[in-house]
Order: C-alpha cells, then structure tokens, then sequence
C-alpha cells in the first residue's frame, strides 16, 4: 500500500510539474480549437446535406463530434513527445532520472498531465456543439463519461507518442513519423464514418485502432441513442489494457533518451 501511495504522489508531482507549464503558456490549446471549428462547421454541414453516411436516427453532425472530439485528443496528445525531446535537450530529463522517482511514476505523471489537457479540448467541443445547436447530451452521468473518456484517451496516445520519442530522439525525425501516424489513425477509424461503410481490410485495421474505441465510447456517451461497434465495457478494457501496456513500455525506454 505505501508503495502504490508513493508511486501515484510522485506521479502527481510530476503532473503538477506539468500543468504549470500549461497554465504559462495555454496558447497551443486554444489553438488547436481551429480544426474542431473547421470540421464542424464546413466538413460536417457539406456532408450534413449530401445525406449519403448511413447514421441511424441521429443527424450527422451529431454523429460526428464525438469523432472530432476523439480526433482534437489524438491530435493533442500525439504530439506530446516533441516536449519531451525539448526537456531531454535542456537537461530536464537527466534530472527527473537520477531522482528517486520509479520510471513508471514519471511515465504516469507526464499522462496524467495530458488528460488534463484533453479535458480543454472537451470544453472547446461542448462549446462548439451549443453554439451551433448540435444535439448532445448534457445530464451529469454522461458528462462525467466524456470527461473520464477524455482523459484515459489523452493518456493512450500521449504515452504512445513518448515512446516514439524514445525511439526516434530527435525532433526532426517525431516530427516527420508524428505526422504520418495522426492521419492514418484519424481516418483509419470511425470517427467522421461508421465502420459498416469500410472495405473489409480498412475495417479489420480499425478494430485495431484506439481511437475506433474511443470514438466508439464517446458517441454512446454524448448522443442520445447514439451507438457504438462496441460497448462501453468493452470500450474502456481496450483503452485501458492499451494503457498499461504503453506505460510499461515507455517506463522502459525512457532512460534511453539520455543515451
């Protein structure tokens, strides 16, 4: 027990580290509110009237948010290692690694730290949605779902663009693999389409996607009768098995930054 409670207040520690930097600088947040804007209002109206994406009773732009909401966590999130290839070059990391604190703790913290962040990028969305009158559900249940959702999301691909970064370790080269990863894992997915729509191998590889389950467990949370290829239960296992096995995997490489 005394372990785990050392383990999550060194996680948080290195959380709060994190968040101060944000609340410096939130410019990029905000920024980033530029691209939901975008889908919503042109490529969800233009697709709203052509009628042709089978989306059950629910109107396409409905249909849709939950995808963009997905898609402004990943894009968030994927991203997240390029900061930490800053801090590796400014020697921060060499700090954080002689200290005391297990690799899984710094690990943890750093995606505790970008679930915060992708909670912005959900108040950005509700924003969206209300002033464009898009019908989504706003009982507290559901919200505090979204919220959970958001952040357990923000973590899984927070932690996957670490382990690029350990991989990778420079800039240059996360930011040339980060930009070839986002858009396939956006569009390999059913955010902006359901997967009944897909061709049998781009469907296989988008059960295999995170973001599928994301999506997926947002849509049933946010819509009122909106549906999923797979349940909440299910939804959330996925997430979270990811989850861990992405933590004990850049818990392990971390140290290589440095090398």
């Amino acid at each position: 027990m005394n372990t785990l409670m050392d383990f999550l207040a060194k996680s948080l520690a290195i959380a709060e580290m994190e968040l101060r930097k944000l609340f410096r600088d939130p410019m990029e947040l905000f920024s980033r509110a530029v691209q939901p804007v975008l889908w919503l209002a042109i490529f969800g109206q233009v697709f709203s009237q052509v009628r042709g994406i089978p989306t059950g009773n629910v109107s396409y732009l409905a249909f849709m948010t939950p995808g963009i909401l997905a898609q402004s966590v990943l894009f968030t999130a994927i991203f997240y290692g390029i900061a930490v290839i800053w801090e590796r070059d400014l020697g921060v990391i060499h700090k954080l690694l002689v200290s005391p604190s297990p690799r899984g703790a710094l690990v943890f913290g750093k995606a505790i730290a970008s679930g915060a962040r992708g909670l912005v990028q959900a108040v950005i969305i509700y924003l969206i949605a209300f002033a464009m009158h898009i019908s989504i559900r706003t009982d507290p249940l559901a919200i505090v779902g979204v919220l959970a959702c958001v952040v357990l999301g923000s973590a899984v691909f927070s932690t996957f663009s670490l382990i690029i970064a350990c991989i990778v370790k420079t800039r240059e080269r996360f930011m040339g693999i980060g930009q070839v990863l986002t858009m396939p894992l956006f569009f390999a997915s059913n955010a902006i389409y359901p997967l009944t729509l897909m061709p049998d191998w781009l469907r296989a590889v988008a059960r295999a996607n995170p973001l599928t389950y994301l999506v997926d467990a947002l849509r049933m949370l946010m819509i009122e009768g909106g549906q999923g290829t797979h349940s909440l239960v299910v939804s959330f296992s996925v997430l979270g098995g990811v989850f861990v096995v992405f933590v004990v995997v850049a818990a392990r490489l971390y140290p290589t930054l440095i090398e």
